[in-house]
């Protein structure tokens, strides 16, 4: 009988591959080839690792973090919603899978001064463009009597994806 082989990343080895993946994939053509040899293991082993760690639920996917502003995206609008907390949940599913929104997430509210709990995330070229999609997605989702403010972003100070591993001094 023939076993699998289990290759194996010792707990340095997990703790620098944490630190590429935040980093973003290298613009290679076989990019976790390219991070195993930094790593000084095999594409297997860290082929492995990662598997095990979508398995266990730590990485769910690898994605793109796209620099809207340099593609000319320039209307870029945060709409904060007060939407009741038995419906957010729902509310939030809809939202999330519409189109034009590339973020939704709920907050806890921040009463009195910040009633709002449920944000999405819209971009857009021209303000009126992104203005246009809110208020089909009002009319689609009939939330006409929940209020929400419209928030356009002025600067874009940073943007990259999420950094988990601890930062080094």
């Amino acid at each position: 009988m023939i076993s699998a082989i289990n290759y194996q990343l010792t707990l340095s080895q997990q703790e620098r591959l944490k630190a590429f993946l935040e980093q973003g994939l290298p613009f290679e053509h076989r990019p976790f080839k390219a991070l195993a040899e930094q790593l000084q293991t095999s594409e297997q082993a860290l082929l492995e690792t990662v598997q095990q760690w979508q398995q266990q639920g730590l990485i769910r996917r690898f994605g793109l973090v796209i620099r809207h502003h340099g593609l000319g995206y320039h209307a870029n609008a945060m709409v904060v919603w007060d939407i009741n907390d038995e419906d957010v949940e729902r509310a939030g599913e809809k939202l999330a899978n519409e189109p034009a929104i590339t973020l939704c997430y709920q907050r806890k509210r921040q009463q009195p001064e910040w009633p709002y709990n449920l944000f999405c995330m819209i971009h857009g070229k021209e303000k009126q463009q992104v203005l246009n999609e809110i208020k089909q997605i009002i009319a689609r989702h009939q939330l006409q009597k929940v209020p929400y403010e419209i928030l356009f972003s002025n600067k874009v100070y940073k943007q990259r994806g999420g950094r988990y591993s601890p930062r080094k001094s």
